[in-house]
C-alpha cells in the first residue's frame, strides 16, 4: 500500500500528518475539493473562516458571503448552483428526489409508496425508514468522485415528504401523500423528516423538505395557472397544520407550490412565507420553488410582467432557490431597481446554512455520515425493512368465513389479474430501481413452493381496456383452483403528475373512481364460479369497487408496495402476518359523493366533514385478531379551560391469532360556536397483542387537541362538551357493518 506524505500545509487544513488509500480506490473522503484553495492561506495561519469547521455556523455564513461577488451570489441560488473555482465551491444540483427510497439515482431500497407508509399509521416505521433512505443517499454521494456530486439528483437536498392533503380522491399525485388526515399528515411526515435528517447536533445527515406549500392538490392540468381560494378556517384547520407539524420537527427546507392561494402566488406570497412560515412558525430553514413555478408568475398567473418581476417578487419574499430558469433574470431586477444586494444576502444565507449544515464545507473527516459505504444501499437490514412496512401498508377490507389466511388444504392456487405479475405497480412515482422486485406472482410462488402447493398463472385481463380476444381460458384454471387470488386495481401507467403517467389522458389525473371496466367484467367471469376469489387492489388512491366487493369473499388494498411487495402480500395471505394496515384516505362510494375536484373548500370532503355514508370509511382495517374494546375511562368529566384529561380503555385480542391493533383517538366538539370537522383523529397507538392478551391503552388529550379553528382562521379552546371516540377506525356505522370492533366513547365537559 502506497504512503502518501502530506504538505504542512495540508497537515494544517486535514489535521493530519499523512493518509493512506488503497490501491485502486477514489481519493479519500478527506479531498474535499472546498478545501484544496485554501492551503497556502492555511500554511500562514490566515484560514477563511467559512472553511473553519470550529468556526460558529453564522459566522462562517458571513464569511463567504462577504467573499462572493453579486453575480456570483446569484448563481448560488438556483437549483443548478455554479461552481466558483476561487473560493474553491463545487458547482452543486439543489434537486434530489427520495419519497420512498433514493430517487432516480439508479440502485436503491424501494420501499412502499408514500400512500402505503401513511397506510401503516405508524410513526416510529415511518422514522426507521427515513433514516435507511438517507443512509443510503449519503452513502451514494460520498462513493461519488467529486465532479459528479454536482450533478442533478446526486446531491443531499432531498426534496421529500410530500404532505399535502388528499382532499380528492382524483389527484394523480395523492399516492404521494400521506392521506387526507392532517393530523396523521404531520405526524407521519415529521417521523419521516427526523429520519431523514439525522439527529446529529451539528450536521444533517440529509436535507428533508416539506412539499408543496400549500393548499396543492390538483387538478394536475390547472396546477400551474390555478387560484386555490380557501377560506381561513380551511386554511388553518386542514392545509397548514402538517406544514407546522413538519417546521416544529425542525425541516430545514420548504418547496413552495405552483398555484396561487388566494390570490398570491404560492412560491411569492406574503402571507404564505413571511406572515405564517417565518413570522409566525419561526422557520429559519431555506425555501425552494417547485420546478419553473416562479415562471409561472408571469407566464400563467399574470401576477407579474417579466421574468425580472418574477425573480424579484419570490426573493423578495424569501423564496431562497429556484428550481427552473427565472433566476437568471435576478441581476437584470437589480440593475432595475426592483431587488437590492441585501435582498439576495438574505436569501443566500439560508442555503449557505444548509450546506455548512451538511457539512459540504468540511473535511468529510469531521463529517460522521461520510463514513457510510454503499455497501448500506439495499443491504439485508434495508431490504427486511421494506418488506415490513409492506406488509403493515396492506388493509384487509373484507374476509368472508375467514377465507384469510388461505388454509393448508387449499393446494391449488390459481394467481390472476393485470397486477400479478408487473413490476410497474409495486413502483409508485419518484422511485429507484431494483435488481431483486418480488411481484405478487413471485410472492406467492415462492411460498407455495415451500408448502408444497401448486400454482397457475393467467394474467386474464388488461389493465385498462377490456380484452380485445373473446376467447377466455382463465374461467377454466379457476373453476379447478381451490383459491384464485386476483390482483387487480391501477397502476402509475393511468394515475401521477402531470405528464408521467402514459396512459392518461387527463395529465395523471382520474375522472373515473372505480376499477376500469375489463377488470370489473372478468371479475363477473371468475365470480361464476364457486372458487373463494380473493382480490388484491393496486392503487395510489381511494377506489370506488361496490361490485368487485360484492362479487369477492376478500378484498385487500396493497397500493404500490415496493421491491418486497410480492412477499408481503404472501406473508399476509397465507397468515404469517396479520394484516395492520388501515386506510390514510375515505373510499367513497362513487363520484356523486364527492363535490367539484376544482372547488378546495373542505366542505363534504374526507371523513372530517363528509356526511354520506362511504363505502370504506377513513381508518378503516380488519385483521387475523377479534379485537375489543372495553371499559372506557376518563380522569375528569368536568376539566377547566387549560387542563389536560387522561383517557383510556382495555383492548383485547379474543381470537386465535397473534394481530396488530392500531388503536385510534377520535374528538368531537360537541358545541361549538362555527361548524367544523364531525370529528378528528388526536392520537395513534399500534399494540401487538398475542392470542388471548389484553392491554391498557391511555392517551392525554392537551388543551391543543381541544382547540377549535375559528371563521378568521385563529385557534381557541371553546367551553362545552367533547366526544371522546377509541376504537379500530374512525367513527360510523359503516366500519361496524364491515366488521370493524366497536369503538368506546366518553364524553368531558370544559368550563
Amino acid at each position: 500500500m502506497a504512503v502518501k506524505t502530506l504538505s504542512p500545509g495540508a497537515a494544517l487544513v486535514y489535521g493530519v500528518r499523512q493518509w493512506r488509500r488503497p490501491r485502486g480506490s477514489r481519493p479519500a473522503a478527506t479531498e474535499n475539493p472546498a478545501m484544496k484553495r485554501t492551503k497556502t492561506a492555511a500554511v500562514a495561519g490566515t484560514r477563511p473562516a467559512y472553511l473553519d469547521p470550529d468556526a460558529p455556523t453564522d459566522a462562517r455564513v458571513r464569511d463567504l458571503l462577504s467573499r462572493l461577488t453579486l453575480a456570483e451570489k446569484a448563481s448560488q441560488m438556483r437549483h443548478e448552483s455554479a461552481a466558483i473555482p476561487r473560493l474553491g465551491i463545487p458547482r452543486y444540483d439543489w434537486w434530489s428526489e427520495g419519497l420512498h427510497g433514493v430517487a432516480r439515482q439508479g440502485v436503491a431500497t424501494v420501499f412502499p409508496q408514500a400512500i402505503g407508509l401513511g397506510a401503516t399509521f405508524d410513526a416510529n416505521l415511518l422514522r426507521r425508514v427515513g433514516s435507511a433512505i438517507s443512509d443510503e443517499a449519503r452513502a451514494k454521494f460520498h462513493a461519488r468522485p467529486a465532479i459528479e456530486r454536482g450533478r442533478r439528483y446526486q446531491g443531499l437536498t432531498y426534496w421529500s415528504p410530500n404532505i399535502n392533503i388528499f382532499r380528492d380522491p382524483r389527484w394523480g399525485r395523492g399516492q404521494e401523500t400521506y392521506g387526507e388526515d392532517p393530523f396523521l399528515t404531520g405526524l407521519l411526515g415529521a417521523a419521516f423528516v427526523r429520519g431523514l435528517q439525522g439527529d446529529h447536533p451539528r450536521y444533517l445527515k440529509i436535507a428533508a423538505c416539506a412539499k408543496h406549500y400549500a393548499v396543492h392538490s390538483g387538478p394536475e392540468k390547472d396546477r400551474h395557472h390555478f387560484d386555490a381560494r380557501v377560506s381561513p378556517k380551511d386554511l388553518h384547520e386542514t392545509y397548514l397544520p402538517a406544514f407546522k407539524a413538519l417546521v416544529d420537527a425542525g425541516v430545514e427546507s420548504v418547496m413552495g407550490a405552483y398555484n396561487r392561494t388566494n390570490g398570491e402566488p404560492c412560491c411569492g406570497s406574503r402571507r404564505l412565507l413571511v406572515d405564517i412560515l417565518r413570522g409566525a412558525w419561526g422557520f429559519k430553514g431555506h425555501v425552494v420553488s417547485d420546478c419553473w413555478a416562479i415562471r409561472d408568475f408571469h407566464t400563467s398567473h399574470k401576477v407579474t410582467k417579466s421574468p425580472e418581476e418574477s425573480a424579484a417578487l419570490a426573493v423578495r419574499m424569501g423564496c431562497d432557490v429556484n428550481c427552473g430558469c427565472t433566476y437568471e433574470s435576478i441581476l437584470p431586477a437589480v440593475e432595475q431597481g426592483l431587488l437590492t444586494e441585501a435582498d439576495i444576502d438574505a436569501c443566500l444565507a439560508r442555503l449557505l446554512r444548509t450546506r455548512f449544515r451538511l457539512g459540504m464545507f468540511d473535511p468529510d473527516r469531521r463529517v460522521p455520515h461520510a463514513r457510510l459505504r454503499p455497501s448500506v444501499v439495499d443491504r439485508p437490514k434495508h431490504r427486511a425493512l421494506a418488506r415490513e412496512a409492506a406488509a403493515k401498508s396492506i388493509v384487509l377490507l373484507k374476509n368472508r368465513d375467514g377465507i384469510l389466511p388461505l388454509a393448508p388444504e387449499r393446494r391449488n392456487l390459481y394467481v390472476t389479474g393485470p397486477n400479478a405479475a408487473t413490476l410497474t405497480p409495486l413502483l409508485g412515482n419518484y422511485y429507484g430501481v431494483n435488481g431483486r422486485m418480488v411481484t405478487p406472482l413471485e410472492g406467492i410462488v415462492a411460498r407455495s413452493r415451500e408448502r408444497g402447493l401448486t400454482v397457475n398463472y393467467n394474467p386474464g385481463c388488461l389493465l385498462d381496456r377490456p380484452n380485445v380476444n373473446p376467447m377466455d381460458w382463465s374461467s377454466g384454471e379457476a373453476a379447478r383452483a381451490d383459491a384464485v387470488v386476483a390482483v387487480m386495481g391501477l397502476s402509475p401507467l393511468l394515475e401521477g403528475e402531470e405528464g408521467e403517467s402514459i396512459a392518461s389522458a387527463t395529465m395523471g389525473d382520474r375522472v373515473d373512481i372505480g376499477l376500469p371496466a375489463g377488470q370489473l367484467a372478468y371479475l363477473r367471469k371468475l365470480r361464476a364460479h364457486p372458487t373463494p376469489l380473493i382480490v388484491v387492489l393496486a392503487t395510489g388512491s381511494p377506489l370506488a369497487v361496490q361490485e368487485a366487493h360484492d362479487l369477492a369473499d376478500a378484498v385487500l388494498v396493497m397500493w404500490y408496495p415496493g421491491e418486497e411487495g410480492g412477499n408481503a402480500l404472501a406473508d399476509v395471505l397465507f397468515g404469517d402476518v396479520s394484516p395492520s394496515g388501515r386506510l390514510p384516505v375515505t373510499f367513497p362510494r362513487s363520484l356523486e359523493q364527492l363535490p367539484p375536484f376544482e372547488d378546495y373548500a373542505m366542505a363534504g370532503r374526507t371523513y372530517r366533514y363528509m356526511t354520506d355514508e362511504p363505502l370504506y370509511p377513513f381508518g378503516f382495517g380488519l385483521g387475523y385478531g377479534e379485537i375489543a374494546y372495553s371499559r372506557p375511562r376518563l380522569s375528569a368529566r368536568r376539566i377547566e379551560a387549560g387542563q389536560s384529561v387522561r383517557a383510556g380503555c382495555v383492548v383485547t385480542n379474543r381470537g386465535a391469532r397473534a394481530t396488530e391493533e392500531v388503536v385510534q383517538l377520535y374528538l368531537a366538539d360537541l358545541e361549538a360556536s362555527v361548524p367544523g370537522p364531525r370529528c378528528e383523529l388526536k392520537a395513534v397507538r399500534r399494540v401487538a397483542l398475542r392470542p388471548g392478551a389484553s392491554r391498557t391503552i391511555a392517551f392525554t388529550i392537551t388543551p391543543a387537541m381541544m382547540e377549535m379553528v375559528g371563521a378568521d382562521g385563529d385557534r381557541r379552546v371553546e367551553p362545552g362538551a367533547f366526544r371522546v371516540t377509541i376504537g379500530g377506525g374512525s367513527p360510523g356505522p359503516r366500519g361496524l357493518a364491515l366488521g370493524a370492533p366497536a369503538p368506546v366513547e366518553a364524553t368531558f365537559e370544559v368550563r
